[in-house]
Protein backbone atom coordinates (compact mmCIF):
# COMPACT_ATOMS: atom_id res chain seq x y z
CA UNK A 1 0.00 0.00 0.00
CA UNK A 2 1.22 3.53 -0.76
CA UNK A 3 -0.36 5.01 2.38
CA UNK A 4 -2.29 3.49 5.25
CA UNK A 5 -5.83 4.85 5.07
CA UNK A 6 -6.96 5.56 8.62
CA UNK A 7 -10.42 6.33 10.00
CA UNK A 8 -10.67 8.16 13.33
CA UNK A 9 -13.47 6.98 15.64
CA UNK A 10 -14.20 9.75 18.13
CA UNK A 11 -12.89 13.30 17.68
CA UNK A 12 -12.85 14.54 21.27
CA UNK A 13 -9.84 16.14 22.91
CA UNK A 14 -7.58 13.06 22.96
CA UNK A 15 -7.99 12.57 19.20
CA UNK A 16 -6.03 15.67 18.20
CA UNK A 17 -2.64 14.22 19.11
CA UNK A 18 -3.37 11.21 16.93
CA UNK A 19 -4.68 13.37 14.10
CA UNK A 20 -1.55 15.53 14.22
CA UNK A 21 0.74 12.50 14.16
CA UNK A 22 -1.05 10.83 11.26
CA UNK A 23 -1.06 14.05 9.23
CA UNK A 24 2.69 14.37 9.84
CA UNK A 25 3.40 10.77 8.85
CA UNK A 26 4.48 10.00 5.27
CA UNK A 27 2.85 6.60 5.71
CA UNK A 28 -0.70 7.56 6.69
CA UNK A 29 -3.75 9.33 5.30
CA UNK A 30 -6.88 10.20 7.28
CA UNK A 31 -9.88 9.20 5.16
CA UNK A 32 -12.77 9.31 7.64
CA UNK A 33 -13.92 10.92 10.88
CA UNK A 34 -16.62 9.54 13.18
CA UNK A 35 -18.45 11.21 16.05
CA UNK A 36 -21.98 11.03 17.37
CA UNK A 37 -21.88 14.79 18.06
CA UNK A 38 -21.84 16.91 14.86
CA UNK A 39 -20.47 19.85 16.82
CA UNK A 40 -17.30 17.93 17.61
CA UNK A 41 -16.87 17.21 13.91
CA UNK A 42 -17.29 20.91 13.13
CA UNK A 43 -14.71 21.75 15.78
CA UNK A 44 -12.28 19.24 14.29
CA UNK A 45 -12.41 21.00 10.92
CA UNK A 46 -11.98 24.38 12.60
CA UNK A 47 -9.00 23.27 14.65
CA UNK A 48 -7.35 21.24 11.88
CA UNK A 49 -7.99 22.84 8.49
CA UNK A 50 -5.95 20.08 6.83
CA UNK A 51 -8.92 17.78 7.43
CA UNK A 52 -11.06 19.71 4.96
CA UNK A 53 -12.83 17.32 2.62
CA UNK A 54 -12.46 14.23 4.81
CA UNK A 55 -15.78 12.31 4.91
CA UNK A 56 -17.64 12.29 8.24
CA UNK A 57 -19.94 9.74 9.86
CA UNK A 58 -22.19 9.63 12.90
CA UNK A 59 -21.99 5.84 13.16
CA UNK A 60 -18.61 4.09 13.02
CA UNK A 61 -20.22 1.03 11.40
CA UNK A 62 -20.95 3.10 8.30
CA UNK A 63 -17.29 4.07 8.02
CA UNK A 64 -15.77 0.62 8.59
CA UNK A 65 -18.07 -0.90 5.96
CA UNK A 66 -16.79 1.39 3.23
CA UNK A 67 -14.11 0.51 0.70
CA UNK A 68 -10.74 2.20 0.87
CA UNK A 69 -10.07 1.89 4.60
CA UNK A 70 -7.09 0.03 6.09
CA UNK A 71 -7.15 0.91 9.78
CA UNK A 72 -9.04 2.69 12.54
CA UNK A 73 -7.91 4.68 15.55
CA UNK A 74 -10.37 4.67 18.50
CA UNK A 75 -10.92 7.52 21.03
CA UNK A 76 -14.32 6.68 22.49
CA UNK A 77 -15.50 5.99 26.08
CA UNK A 78 -13.85 2.88 27.45
CA UNK A 79 -16.81 0.51 27.50
CA UNK A 80 -17.38 1.10 23.78
CA UNK A 81 -13.90 -0.10 22.78
CA UNK A 82 -14.68 -3.81 22.80
CA UNK A 83 -17.47 -3.74 20.23
CA UNK A 84 -15.65 -1.23 18.05
CA UNK A 85 -12.42 -3.24 18.06
CA UNK A 86 -14.16 -6.54 17.35
CA UNK A 87 -16.26 -5.12 14.52
CA UNK A 88 -13.26 -3.37 13.00
CA UNK A 89 -11.25 -6.59 13.02
CA UNK A 90 -14.19 -8.40 11.43
CA UNK A 91 -14.14 -5.72 8.73
CA UNK A 92 -10.49 -6.57 7.99
CA UNK A 93 -9.02 -3.47 9.59
CA UNK A 94 -5.98 -2.85 11.76
CA UNK A 95 -6.78 -1.20 15.10
CA UNK A 96 -5.06 1.39 17.27
CA UNK A 97 -7.13 2.04 20.39
CA UNK A 98 -6.86 4.49 23.23
CA UNK A 99 -6.37 3.02 26.68
CA UNK A 100 -7.62 1.00 28.36
CA UNK A 101 -8.06 -1.54 25.60
CA UNK A 102 -11.16 -3.00 27.28
CA UNK A 103 -12.81 -3.14 30.69
CA UNK A 104 -13.02 -6.89 31.34
CA UNK A 105 -10.50 -9.73 31.15
CA UNK A 106 -12.82 -11.84 28.99
CA UNK A 107 -13.15 -9.04 26.44
CA UNK A 108 -9.36 -8.79 26.24
CA UNK A 109 -9.10 -12.51 25.55
CA UNK A 110 -11.80 -12.24 22.88
CA UNK A 111 -9.84 -9.51 21.10
CA UNK A 112 -6.59 -11.47 21.16
CA UNK A 113 -8.38 -14.48 19.67
CA UNK A 114 -10.02 -12.34 16.97
CA UNK A 115 -6.71 -10.63 16.18
CA UNK A 116 -5.02 -13.99 15.71
CA UNK A 117 -7.85 -15.16 13.44
CA UNK A 118 -7.70 -12.05 11.26
CA UNK A 119 -3.93 -11.48 11.29
CA UNK A 120 -4.40 -7.76 11.85
CA UNK A 121 -2.39 -5.40 14.07
CA UNK A 122 -4.00 -4.40 17.36
CA UNK A 123 -2.05 -1.75 19.24
CA UNK A 124 -2.89 0.24 22.41
CA UNK A 125 -2.00 3.92 22.76
CA UNK A 126 0.35 3.51 25.73
CA UNK A 127 2.76 6.18 24.51
CA UNK A 128 5.37 5.52 27.22
CA UNK A 129 6.50 2.46 25.24
CA UNK A 130 7.90 4.95 22.71
CA UNK A 131 9.55 7.38 25.14
CA UNK A 132 13.37 7.24 25.51
CA UNK A 133 13.47 7.15 29.34
CA UNK A 134 11.10 4.21 29.56
CA UNK A 135 12.88 2.39 26.74
CA UNK A 136 16.14 2.82 28.62
CA UNK A 137 14.57 1.33 31.75
CA UNK A 138 13.19 -1.58 29.73
CA UNK A 139 16.60 -2.27 28.19
CA UNK A 140 18.39 -1.98 31.54
CA UNK A 141 16.10 -4.60 33.05
CA UNK A 142 16.14 -6.94 30.03
CA UNK A 143 19.95 -6.81 29.77
CA UNK A 144 20.37 -7.70 33.43
CA UNK A 145 22.04 -4.36 34.20
CA UNK A 146 20.11 -4.05 37.47
CA UNK A 147 19.92 -7.80 38.12
CA UNK A 148 16.73 -9.53 39.14
CA UNK A 149 13.87 -7.18 40.04
CA UNK A 150 13.01 -7.56 43.72
CA UNK A 151 10.80 -4.56 44.50
CA UNK A 152 9.09 -1.68 42.75
CA UNK A 153 7.07 1.38 43.67
CA UNK A 154 4.92 3.39 41.29
CA UNK A 155 3.02 6.61 41.97
CA UNK A 156 0.72 8.75 39.89
CA UNK A 157 -1.07 11.80 41.20
CA UNK A 158 -3.42 14.03 39.25
CA UNK A 159 -6.34 16.38 39.78
CA UNK A 160 -8.47 13.76 38.05
CA UNK A 161 -11.55 13.95 40.29
CA UNK A 162 -12.04 17.66 39.64
CA UNK A 163 -10.75 17.65 36.09
CA UNK A 164 -13.21 15.06 34.73
CA UNK A 165 -16.20 15.87 36.97
CA UNK A 166 -19.44 15.87 35.00
CA UNK A 167 -17.97 13.88 32.10
CA UNK A 168 -18.42 10.29 30.94
CA UNK A 169 -15.22 9.33 32.77
CA UNK A 170 -17.15 9.36 36.05
CA UNK A 171 -20.10 7.41 34.62
CA UNK A 172 -19.38 3.70 35.26
CA UNK A 173 -21.51 2.52 32.33
CA UNK A 174 -19.22 4.44 29.96
CA UNK A 175 -15.89 4.53 31.75
CA UNK A 176 -15.89 1.03 33.19
CA UNK A 177 -14.20 2.42 36.30
CA UNK A 178 -12.34 5.41 37.68
CA UNK A 179 -8.77 6.68 37.50
CA UNK A 180 -7.22 3.24 37.96
CA UNK A 181 -8.89 2.24 34.68
CA UNK A 182 -8.13 5.57 33.00
CA UNK A 183 -4.79 7.36 33.33
CA UNK A 184 -3.89 4.92 36.09
CA UNK A 185 -3.81 2.14 33.51
CA UNK A 186 -0.63 3.74 32.14
CA UNK A 187 0.96 3.12 35.54
CA UNK A 188 -0.06 -0.54 35.67
CA UNK A 189 1.05 -1.03 32.08
CA UNK A 190 4.50 0.35 32.83
CA UNK A 191 4.88 -1.76 35.98
CA UNK A 192 4.17 -4.91 33.97
CA UNK A 193 5.86 -4.00 30.68
CA UNK A 194 9.10 -2.62 32.09
CA UNK A 195 9.72 -5.55 34.42
CA UNK A 196 7.99 -8.34 32.47
CA UNK A 197 6.87 -9.63 35.86
CA UNK A 198 3.62 -11.53 36.33
CA UNK A 199 1.36 -10.35 39.13
CA UNK A 200 0.31 -13.24 41.38
CA UNK A 201 -1.88 -11.48 43.95
CA UNK A 202 -2.95 -7.98 44.92
CA UNK A 203 -4.35 -6.39 48.05
CA UNK A 204 -6.04 -3.10 47.22
CA UNK A 205 -7.82 -0.27 48.97
CA UNK A 206 -9.99 2.11 46.96
CA UNK A 207 -11.63 5.42 47.83
CA UNK A 208 -14.32 6.82 45.52
CA UNK A 209 -14.16 10.19 47.29
CA UNK A 210 -17.92 10.65 47.00
CA UNK A 211 -18.11 9.82 43.28
CA UNK A 212 -19.50 6.74 41.46
CA UNK A 213 -15.98 5.57 40.49
CA UNK A 214 -12.60 4.90 42.09
CA UNK A 215 -10.51 8.02 42.65
CA UNK A 216 -7.68 7.02 45.00
CA UNK A 217 -6.23 3.50 44.90
CA UNK A 218 -3.51 1.82 46.96
CA UNK A 219 -2.26 -1.54 45.64
CA UNK A 220 0.18 -3.96 47.23
CA UNK A 221 1.29 -6.59 44.73
CA UNK A 222 3.17 -9.88 44.93
CA UNK A 223 4.72 -11.22 41.73
CA UNK A 224 5.32 -14.84 40.74
CA UNK A 225 9.12 -14.48 41.09
CA UNK A 226 8.70 -13.37 44.72
CA UNK A 227 9.16 -9.65 44.02
CA UNK A 228 6.90 -7.16 45.74
CA UNK A 229 5.48 -3.85 44.61
CA UNK A 230 3.26 -0.94 45.48
CA UNK A 231 1.12 1.13 43.15
CA UNK A 232 -0.41 4.41 44.34
CA UNK A 233 -2.97 6.27 42.24
CA UNK A 234 -4.09 9.60 43.70
CA UNK A 235 -6.89 11.18 41.71
CA UNK A 236 -7.91 13.82 44.24
CA UNK A 237 -4.73 15.91 44.17
CA UNK A 238 -4.00 19.63 43.93
CA UNK A 239 -0.97 18.62 41.85
CA UNK A 240 -2.03 18.58 38.22
CA UNK A 241 0.31 15.72 37.26
CA UNK A 242 3.20 13.77 38.75
CA UNK A 243 4.54 10.30 37.94
CA UNK A 244 7.20 8.35 39.79
CA UNK A 245 8.77 4.88 39.34
CA UNK A 246 11.44 3.17 41.39
CA UNK A 247 12.60 -0.32 40.44
CA UNK A 248 15.04 -2.16 42.71
CA UNK A 249 17.16 -5.02 41.41
CA UNK A 250 19.92 -7.18 42.86
CA UNK A 251 22.55 -5.12 40.98
CA UNK A 252 21.06 -1.64 40.79
CA UNK A 253 18.12 0.71 41.02
CA UNK A 254 16.23 2.82 38.48
CA UNK A 255 14.71 6.09 39.69
CA UNK A 256 12.26 7.89 37.39
CA UNK A 257 11.01 11.19 38.79
CA UNK A 258 8.45 12.86 36.52
CA UNK A 259 10.72 12.92 33.48
CA UNK A 260 14.15 12.70 35.14
CA UNK A 261 15.88 9.32 35.13
CA UNK A 262 18.67 8.18 37.47
CA UNK A 263 20.43 4.80 37.28
CA UNK A 264 22.14 3.62 40.46
CA UNK A 265 24.69 0.99 39.44
CA UNK A 266 26.09 -1.94 41.42
CA UNK A 267 28.85 0.30 42.84
CA UNK A 268 26.22 2.63 44.26
CA UNK A 269 26.97 5.44 41.78
CA UNK A 270 24.02 7.62 40.83
CA UNK A 271 24.19 8.33 37.09
CA UNK A 272 21.84 10.28 34.85
CA UNK A 273 21.94 8.32 31.57
CA UNK A 274 22.80 10.24 28.42
CA UNK A 275 22.72 7.27 26.05
CA UNK A 276 18.94 7.03 25.85
CA UNK A 277 17.51 4.96 22.98
CA UNK A 278 15.59 6.79 20.25
CA UNK A 279 11.92 7.49 20.86
CA UNK A 280 8.90 7.98 18.67
CA UNK A 281 5.13 8.07 18.85
CA UNK A 282 2.46 5.39 18.94
CA UNK A 283 0.76 6.51 15.72
CA UNK A 284 3.91 6.18 13.61
CA UNK A 285 4.67 3.00 15.53
CA UNK A 286 1.28 1.68 14.47
CA UNK A 287 2.09 2.43 10.84
CA UNK A 288 5.52 0.80 11.15
CA UNK A 289 3.97 -2.35 12.62
CA UNK A 290 1.41 -2.57 9.81
CA UNK A 291 4.14 -2.10 7.18
CA UNK A 292 6.36 -4.72 8.82
CA UNK A 293 9.16 -2.25 9.61
CA UNK A 294 9.05 -2.78 13.35
CA UNK A 295 7.44 -4.97 15.95
CA UNK A 296 4.17 -4.02 17.62
CA UNK A 297 5.48 -2.26 20.72
CA UNK A 298 2.11 -2.30 22.51
CA UNK A 299 0.24 -5.48 21.55
CA UNK A 300 -3.15 -6.51 22.90
CA UNK A 301 -1.42 -8.71 25.49
CA UNK A 302 -0.46 -5.50 27.32
CA UNK A 303 -4.14 -4.63 27.58
CA UNK A 304 -4.94 -8.12 28.85
CA UNK A 305 -2.35 -7.94 31.63
CA UNK A 306 -3.50 -4.49 32.70
CA UNK A 307 -7.19 -5.40 32.96
CA UNK A 308 -6.36 -8.67 34.75
CA UNK A 309 -4.57 -6.71 37.47
CA UNK A 310 -7.18 -3.94 37.49
CA UNK A 311 -10.09 -6.36 37.93
CA UNK A 312 -8.22 -8.19 40.68
CA UNK A 313 -7.59 -4.88 42.47
CA UNK A 314 -11.29 -3.94 42.28
CA UNK A 315 -12.27 -7.36 43.58
CA UNK A 316 -9.76 -7.12 46.42
CA UNK A 317 -11.03 -3.70 47.45
CA UNK A 318 -14.61 -4.98 47.41
CA UNK A 319 -13.72 -8.04 49.52
CA UNK A 320 -11.24 -6.19 51.77
CA UNK A 321 -8.86 -9.10 51.22
CA UNK A 322 -6.02 -10.13 48.88
CA UNK A 323 -7.10 -11.45 45.50
CA UNK A 324 -5.33 -13.68 43.01
CA UNK A 325 -4.69 -12.22 39.56
CA UNK A 326 -6.28 -14.15 36.69
CA UNK A 327 -4.25 -15.64 33.87
CA UNK A 328 -1.26 -16.93 35.84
Amino acid sequence: MSKIRVGIIGVGGISYGHIKNFLASPDAEIVGLVDTDPKRLETAFERVPELKGVPTYSDYKDMISRDGLDAVQINTPHTLHYEQIMNSLDAGLHVLTEKPMVCTTQHARDIIKKRDETGKVVMISYQRHFQPQYRYMKQAIESGAIGEVTFLAALQCQGWKKGVAGTWRQVPELSGGGQLNDSGSHLLDMVLWLTDLTAESVHAYVDNCGTPVDINSALSIRFTNGAQGTVSVVGDSVCRWYEDFTIWGTKGVLFYRNGKLIHCNEAGEMIEPTDLPPGGNHDQGFCDAILGRDKNWVPAECGLRVIELTEAAWKSAEKCAPCEVAGL
